[in-house]
């Protein structure tokens, strides 16, 4: 006899026929990532953001290059390039206004120059000069993130912060697909929906999280599906297609500022570099893989159509490309000044007001450099 059979046993009645506390079907993303570049959408996208557009992208395009070239010279301990990625990186700068928050991972340092950022005091972090490098209230970018996914839930705290002050204020945070295997993505996603925060998630979808591919992190049909299970609107856009991704990223900032909550958009893009410097990322995928992505990089698309249009001549695809060169001897000439750097400042600007421990480490260094300069003598 079972315990349900038994004289006495309790029986609930039948629960009340289930409903759904949202309709997720104007959730779900659409089957196919959105473009515009060789669409009928096309025509209808303002020529001067094309310009625009092109001329971030060629600009980005140098500033990887540059940044790598100075990681092999030894001016950077460590570069991660976003070549292959640029449209992310500028659409996602270009789609915020002044007063809203860039909220980057480590990949990110073009979308911060993008947004304004002085490109030196962008790899500061990367240099190992400084904490951050650059005042980040001034710039309404956050520090560059390091550990995965952490920069999420920060996003999320600074939109819930200011939609309770009354502040217009969105908060576009960026993580990569490897990044969404982190707790903290998932924790962001849920605290933005139930608060509502005015937050937009770009995850940039580039294949590989170092050397684990897409389909050995997730069976979910793709990361743009993962919003419905939070209650959020998902996005997909081909990464590579610039005015896709600014579409789409500038609708999801407009959904947020007038109240609508967050969004998370997936941009299906390619890491064309390696992880970073130090990665030998021959070792987990094959040169017909890259060539093929290769084939749909982001500045041949968009340059081919703007010279379909009549929006592009030689002239001005030649004027671009000097003005990158221009910002690249700035850059490589800046980064080949030592640095006057004083150890004190690894002190500053970590709180308001320095812990007891902060401040007996600061005294048990300035101690160390005084004997250091006794002994000198």
């Amino acid at each position: 006899m079972t315990v349900m059979e038994q004289r006495g046993a309790y029986r609930p009645s039948p629960p009340p026929a289930w409903q759904p506390r949202t309709d997720p079907a104007p959730l779900l993303p659409d089957a196919e990532p959105y473009r515009v570049l060789g669409t009928d959408a096309a025509a209808k996208a303002d020529p001067a953001l094309l310009r625009r557009l092109y001329a971030e992208l060629v600009r980005g395009r140098r500033y990887n290059t540059q940044a790598t070239a100075l990681t092999k010279q030894g001016r950077l301990a460590v570069y991660p390039s976003s070549t292959g990625q640029e449209a992310c990186e500028v659409a996602a700068a270009l789609a915020l206004e002044d007063r809203d928050w860039l909220f980057p991972s480590y990949r990110d340092t073009l979308a911060a120059v993008a947004r304004g950022l002085d490109p030196v005091q962008a790899l500061t972090l990367l240099r190992g000069d400084w904490h951050t490098g650059y005042d980040p209230h001034e710039h309404r970018v956050a520090p560059l993130c390091t550990p995965l996914a952490t920069q999420l839930p920060h996003a999320v705290g600074l939109a819930h912060a200011a939609r309770l002050k009354g502040d217009d204020v969105v908060a576009l945070a960026m993580v990569g697909d490897g990044g969404t295997s982190e707790g903290d993505f998932h924790e962001a996603l849920n605290f933005a929906a139930v608060w509502q925060a005015p937050v937009v998630f770009l995850v940039q979808n580039n294949g590989f999280a170092i050397s684990v591919p897409l389909a050995k992190q997730t069976a979910a049909p793709s990361l743009a599906h993962k919003a419905v299970g939070y209650g959020m609107p998902g996005r997909l856009v081909d990464g590579n297609d610039a005015a896709a991704v600014h579409t789409v990223l500038a609708d999801a900032v407009r959904h947020a500022r007038e109240g609508g909550g967050p969004m998370l958009v997936e941009a299906i893009t390619y890491r064309i570099d390696a992880h970073t410097n130090a990665d030998d990322a021959t070792r987990y995928r094959g040169d017909t893989e890259v060539e093929a992505w290769r084939a749909h990089d982001p500045i041949a698309l968009l340059e081919h159509e703007l010279t379909e249009r009549g929006l592009l001549d030689e002239d001005g695809v030649r004027r671009a490309r000097e003005a990158a060169e221009t910002m690249a001897a700035d850059l490589r000439e800046r980064m080949n000044q030592d640095p006057g750097l004083d150890p004190m400042d690894l002190f500053a600007h970590i709180y308001a007001e320095p812990t007891p421990q902060l401040r007996e480490q600061r005294a048990l260094l300035e101690a160390e450099l005084a004997a250091e300069r006794e002994g000198g003598h």
